[in-house]
């Protein structure tokens, strides 16, 4: 548990607080008892100069020595009721309501006042004593994974800032952050900003390290007037990459957050900023708690007030430590942007959500929208069985095919022996684009659709982490018609139902993939006869054995389905290459997706063969 003061600034009504003057509250006590107006003006409906006090008392030393008894509790309202000539208070704190009752000096409820500090507190005894609120944060919850391993957990960190309370002058804690951040390596004009801003006694952290990693030690800033260098612990993944764009970060609230939800956050709270780790902040975070001290003169403490925290409760979700560390470690020499995604095809369970480096922290493994290319030729397939075509159905392969004008053709790498009538499942082994497009009239718009959402692609769910599902919108022409076949066009998807659709057909039925451990839900679409999966698996099997994905041949252990795919695109004037692989062995489904490759084969078979290897060892 961390306790942190909840502030020096009251944020009551106590403008009316002073001696006199300023407009009358709505409220006026004509009908109050004296000790009545009182409680009104201690919790901000009167004001003090309303209130009647006996001779050697007056509103002016009353209200002054309210302000500095509470100005350490943080802003809180209190209530005040009246009942003859006692007070009953009651403060809503976190974690709990602070409930006691004082006695007023006064002869009757309507009896002059004479002031005493007692009134606020019976602990109140020593003139300057004062009540100071801390808040107390509870322990957040850990992130756990397949089987309880922590992916989230409390790890000792190293935090470099300026302790504003260290320095007399604020133009030289201004000048100590230039200095410290050049020693960090920071932006020195970003963090002098913080600094400036920083309230008189806060601790600006300037970066914060995991412990063994910070480039300095203490001694080497401790010549820097109020630089401090703090050792504590705060909420982490193994490492800084590991799955981070959808784990998320932790850090303090912003201003907005606080807007936003006064009754939740406060300054200074530390909270879920971003991915998992904010949309379950309630769940994570818990509820703080707040302990109240009364503060003699001497500097002498004394608890009056304690409300336990309740620590957050973990969250779990499927991802398996040991898979997300390979699926990282394999993209992590892969320049352009990219992803990779492994599932159970049995449970929809996702395994590894690996985001490369190029990502700049987007979070295209599970959100990503792209042209899925020929792996979209796995829909395809299954809208061409379903219209009566079977695996050794004969198509066309040729060179080029022109729709209402358009050209299309195989890619460059296409085996030349492979053109003519064919089966279909070697046109889909070798991926012949001409083939699939000439077919097209046997599928029509809603049989596309229909058959890609019997492999979950489609249709969305609210899964419970961002989950893109893929799109089959219905073609304005033949032309789009005609790229949407070969997974261009409009159509979309996600590496995530690219890894769904492939262990779909594994499976022989579709699962939503999920990432919450305990949710459950149902698939969409009409499911998949056992014929159909037969020949889907014949179909994709054929893809391993004798076309694109002749590289998974040797991969031991049980046998692999898979298809390539590759998507053109312009960027900067240049005609470049989106790549995707998809495989499954046994009941394991993997997408690999990478922005900028040669083709599905060369670029992203080697990660997808790299982690089945992998993923077999750590199953021995």
């Amino acid at each position: 548990m961390r306790r942190a003061l909840l502030g020096s600034v009251l944020v009551l009504a106590l403008t009316g607080c002073g001696g006199g003057g300023g407009t009358p509250k709505p409220n006026e006590p004509d009908r109050a008892s004296n000790v009545a107006v009182l409680a009104g003006a201690l919790s901000g409906s009167f004001r003090f100069d309303q209130v009647r006090f006996a001779a050697g008392s007056s509103a002016t030393t009353a209200a002054a020595d309210y302000r500095r008894i509470v100005a350490g509790m943080g802003g809180v309202k209190p209530r005040v009721r009246a009942a003859g000539t006692s007070l009953r208070w009651s403060w809503p704190l976190r974690g709990g309501t602070w409930t006691y009752t004082t006695t007023v000096s006064a002869r009757g409820a309507d009896g002059p006042i004479s002031w005493s500090p007692t009134a606020v507190s019976a602990t109140l005894t020593d003139p300057k004593a004062v009540l100071r609120a801390a808040s107390v944060e509870p322990e957040r919850g850990d992130i756990l994974g397949a089987g309880g391993q922590a992916l989230v957990t409390s790890r000792p960190v190293v935090v470099f800032g300026i302790d504003m309370a260290q320095v007399a002058k604020r133009a030289r804690a201004v000048r100590s952050a230039r200095q410290l951040a050049r020693r960090l390596g920071i932006d020195p004009e970003a963090y002098a900003k913080l600094v400036q801003a920083a309230g008189a006694k806060q601790f600006v952290e300037a970066i914060t390290y995991r412990a063994g990693q910070a480039p300095l030690r203490a001694g080497q800033v401790a010549a820097i007037p109020g630089a401090r260098v703090v050792h504590t612990n705060a909420a982490l993944a193994p490492t800084k990459s590991f799955a981070a764009p959808i784990l998320g970060t932790v850090g303090p609230v912003t201003a907005d957050m606080v807007k936003k939800d006064p009754a939740t956050y406060r300054a200074g709270d530390v909270a879920g900023l971003s991915g998992l780790e904010a949309r379950y902040d309630d769940q994570l975070r818990g509820t703080p708690g707040t302990v109240v001290d009364r503060v003699a003169g001497d500097g002498t403490v004394t608890q009056v007030f304690d409300a336990q925290p309740v620590d957050g409760k973990p969250l779990t979700t499927t991802l398996d430590l040991k898979l997300q560390n390979l699926a990282e470690k394999l993209l992590a020499g892969v320049k352009p942007a990219s992803a990779l995604v492994a599932l159970r095809p049995s449970t929809g369970e996702i395994l590894a959500a690996a985001n490369g480096p190029g990502n700049g922290g987007l979070n295209l493994a599970t959100y990503g929208r792209m042209p899925p290319g020929s792996t979209f030729k796995t829909v395809d397939s299954l809208a061409f069985l379903r219209a009566g075509l079977t695996p050794s159905s004969t198509v066309p392969c040729t060179d080029s095919i022109t729709v209402d004008g358009k050209r299309f053709t195989n890619d460059s790498d296409y085996p030349a022996g492979a053109t003519g009538r064919v089966p279909l499942s070697t046109a889909i082994a070798n991926s012949c684009n001409t083939a699939v497009i000439s077919q097209r009239a046997k599928v029509s718009d809603d049989a596309l659709a229909s058959a890609a959402a019997s492999l979950g692609f489609g249709v969305d769910h609210d899964t419970g982490f961002p989950a893109y599902f893929g799109q089959v919108p219905a073609a304005a022409s033949e032309t789009e018609k005609a790229a949407d076949m070969i997974g261009q066009g409009k159509v979309l998807a996600s590496p995530m139902v690219m890894a769904s659709v492939i262990g779909a057909i594994q499976s022989g039925a579709s699962t939503v993939p999920r990432l919450i451990a305990g949710t459950t839900l149902k698939p969409g679409g009409t499911p998949l006869t056992a014929a159909e999966d037969d020949q889907l698996k014949e179909i994709f099997r054929a893809v391993v054995t004798r076309g694109t994905g002749l590289g998974l041949a040797d991969v031991p252990g049980k046998p692999v389905i898979a298809k390539t795919g590759t998507a053109e695109f312009d960027r900067d004037g240049k005609r470049l290459t989106h790549a995707w692989m998809i495989a499954a062995q046994g009941d394991l489904a993997v997408a690999v997706y990478v922005d900028e490759g040669v083709t599905g084969a060369q670029t992203a078979g080697p990660v997808v063969e790299g982690f089945l290897r992998g993923a077999a060892k750590q199953v021995r």
